[in-house]
């Protein structure tokens, strides 16, 4: 009778252990939710040639910067050229904590300072949206980055000062317009990485988030997005958000150009109203912080900085 009962116990527990999922590839991401998470997140902007002249999320993209140029990579699900080995903890980990599956540091020219704080569920998806994609073979580009910087030891300076990875459980569902809102600008949006001044060795100003810079990507300056009403966009409406996330418009009827009208061709205008609003509510929520921005014509030979 008692070996009866032992013998249940260990089919019964058997069952339940084989039944857990094993390893992070177990999970699953919604592919749906992905596809939206990638256009908020500006995945496809980035990793496609400009003007969409190559594959989608092939890479071969230039970022310039006074550091030199950054060539994003190929992140389709090939095999042998994209990122179709990676697992689950590949991908996560290079969200969140900045490093490949072989665990070499990028370069923060790809977002992981805001992404790391992204939910645990949205890297799923995210990943399980890209997975649905076509692979593509297509070689990824070295970067052409000056020296010292090219040492890519010289990038553990800077993530000791200007990079904490960020929880490892998911964040909790956002409960506020404002708080979604912060999610979107801040972790999805990244829009700090373009929008706030960086200091000397290239941190962001923490002190003046969103309040614009002359050394944006290319060299190229890039608006104050603090509710400043001189300097900033503080007498945009609720309406004029709206109305800028879907066209690319300004209230005065100006239209963006450059890099920031792929943001909105390839990312704001995919936004759902509900976090359109979520995103306005947030921006309008910000310190207003007063910086008429100085436009710049091309990068500047040397790294460069806001002096304030």
């Amino acid at each position: 009778m008692m070996a009866k009962l032992i013998l249940s116990i260990a089919l019964v527990v058997t069952m339940v252990f084989a039944a857990l999922p094993t390893h992070a590839d177990s999970e699953t991401g919604d592919v749906a939710r992905g596809e939206y998470l990638v256009h908020v997140a500006g995945c496809i902007t980035c990793h496609t040639m400009k003007d969409s002249k190559g594959p989608m999320l092939a890479g071969g993209r230039a970022i310039h910067s006074p550091y030199g140029d950054f060539y994003s990579s190929n992140i389709t699900p090939d095999k042998e050229t994209g990122i179709g080995d990676w697992s689950d903890a590949d991908f996560v980990r290079a969200l969140r904590h900045g490093k490949s599956p072989e665990k070499k540091t990028y370069y923060p020219a790809f977002p992981y300072a805001a992404y790391t704080h992204m939910r645990y569920q949205d890297m799923l998806d995210i990943k399980a949206y890209i997975f649905s994609t076509p692979p593509v073979r297509k070689e990824n580009r070295d970067h052409n980055i000056r020296f010292p910087f090219s040492w890519r030891f010289t990038i553990q300076p800077w993530r000791w000062l200007f990079f904490s990875p960020g929880e490892e459980k998911s964040v909790p569902a956002t409960q506020t317009l404002e708080a979604r809102g912060r999610y979107i600008v801040e972790v999805l949006g990244h829009c700090g990485e373009c929008h706030t001044p960086r200091n000397m060795v290239g941190g962001l100003k923490r002190g003046r988030p969103l309040a614009g810079t002359r050394y944006g990507p290319g060299g190229r300056s890039v608006p104050n997005i603090t509710p400043d009403r001189e300097t900033g966009i503080g007498n945009w409406s609720s309406g004029d958000f709206l109305f800028f996330f879907k066209t690319g418009l300004k209230p005065d009827g100006d239209d963006i150009q450059g890099d920031m009208r792929e943001v909105v061709e390839g990312g704001l205008r995919h936004l759902n109203e509900a976090d359109m609003r979520a995103t306005a509510a947030y921006l309008k929520s910000l310190p207003a912080v007063r910086n008429a921005v100085r436009s710049v014509k091309k990068a500047t030979a040397e790294p460069a900085y806001d002096e304030w």
